[in-house]
């Protein structure tokens, strides 16, 4: 139902935005074939400023230096996901973003099907990066991992995710609430799909030596799901519960957050283990995963005025110059396997092979596990 009305919405939106839609489209399929040069000489003849939204404090920096390379006037703006899906509805004009920095796959299929987005591939990606990771155009990776406080006699160095659901942990384990973090949400969503699941069910009997019993739940996923989270105590932010859970005062608590956050100087480092890399170093695995990995998109708005300087901007994005601000630390993964990751992490196959992966089709059409993880954030 949730998606025959978003398809009805879409089609009354494109019938009233058609012909911006139609110049959109063709100046993206004129510049997939341009050379970079060509693309520069398109983009440096549009006028006005160029305006960009991203939900990361760093397309700031990137779009400054963009701006200083081809001598282009920008304004940056970071906002929230919501912020920026709000506006892409609602704004028109000098005044509407030419380019975004987007999360939320599922969000973002339903921004597609709206006519609000359209995707850009650079020539030079096209044949390298992998095509999964074309359409949307994916401009990085970025995990959420189970990390952990190493001080103490009961360092919860866990092995199986299903220790997290054990009576020892209640109130050791920190998240932020699903209610207000799309991201985690999602990451809760996927564990009930029937590939996390049958994995998590394995999982399982491998923890307790006996097949699951499900009782009333419809699957393992969403009885993991339902007991990780009568374990959880919220955190406030990823920033809050990375210095929380590295404090001497925080032996026993591990947490699930953005792995970027121990770039922080407020988090004591020293005081953490990231459990896939304890588990690499060891040569075991952590069953059936040791965190999310979800994607983070570049896309062209559909009523851009410097739809070429957008589109010249992502090309620059998917070059280790424009992935700087992000790749000078550890927590983002460029799709571009010539963009290499920071010393001592891990590559991006290996995050791909050890974390639950965002699937927005099945995402969008799991409403109703968002009502039954709710419930358990209700407690």
């Amino acid at each position: 139902m949730k998606k025959w009305f978003v398809l009805i919405l879409a089609a009354m939106l494109l019938l009233s935005a058609i012909p911006a839609l139609a110049d959109i489209s063709d100046d993206i399929a004129a510049a997939e074939a341009m050379t970079h040069e060509e693309l520069v000489e398109k983009a440096k003849a549009e006028t006005g400023t160029f305006i960009v939204y991203g939900n990361t404090s760093r397309i700031s920096t990137a779009a400054e230096e963009f701006a200083a390379v081809y001598d282009i006037p920008v304004e940056s703006n970071n906002l929230k996901d919501q912020e920026i899906y709000t506006k892409l509805r609602n704004e028109n004009g000098n005044t509407a973003a030419d380019m975004v920095m987007i999360q939320d796959g599922a969000q973002l299929t339903d921004a597609i099907d709206e006519g609000l987005v359209m995707n850009f591939v650079p020539a030079s990606v096209k044949d390298v990066v992998e095509e999964g990771d074309l359409n949307p155009l994916v401009h990085q990776y970025i995990n959420k991992l189970f990390i952990y406080n190493n001080l103490g006699e009961n360092v919860p160095a866990i092995k199986n995710v299903w220790e997290l659901t054990a009576p020892e942990m209640a109130g050791n384990v920190i998240f932020k609430n699903p209610e207000s973090e799309k991201v985690n949400m999602n990451f809760l969503v996927m564990c009930t799909s029937e590939e996390w699941a049958a994995k998590l069910a394995e999982a399982y009997k491998s923890w307790k030596g006996e097949d699951i019993d499900l009782g009333e739940y419809k699957n393992a996923g969403y009885k993991w799901v339902a007991e990780f989270l009568d374990n959880v105590t919220f955190g406030k932010s990823d920033t809050t519960i990375a210095e929380e859970v590295s404090q001497e005062t925080a032996a026993g608590k591990i947490g699930l957050f953005v792995l970027s956050k121990l770039r922080s100087s407020s988090v004591l480092t020293d005081n953490l283990t990231v459990a896939q890399y304890a588990a690499t170093a060891e040569g075991y695995a952590i069953e059936p995963f040791a965190g999310f990995m979800y994607p983070m998109y570049t896309m062209v708005n559909t009523k851009a005025t410097r739809p070429y300087t957008a589109m010249l901007f992502i090309e620059y994005l998917m070059t280790q110059e424009g992935f700087q601000p992000w790749g000078k630390s550890i927590g983002a993964y460029s799709p571009n396997p010539s963009i290499q990751v920071n010393e001592g992490d891990l590559t991006i196959d290996v995050w791909k092979n050890t974390l639950v992966m965002e699937d927005a089709d099945y995402i969008l059409e799991s409403f109703e596990v968002e009502d039954f993880i709710l419930q358990h954030c209700q407690k």
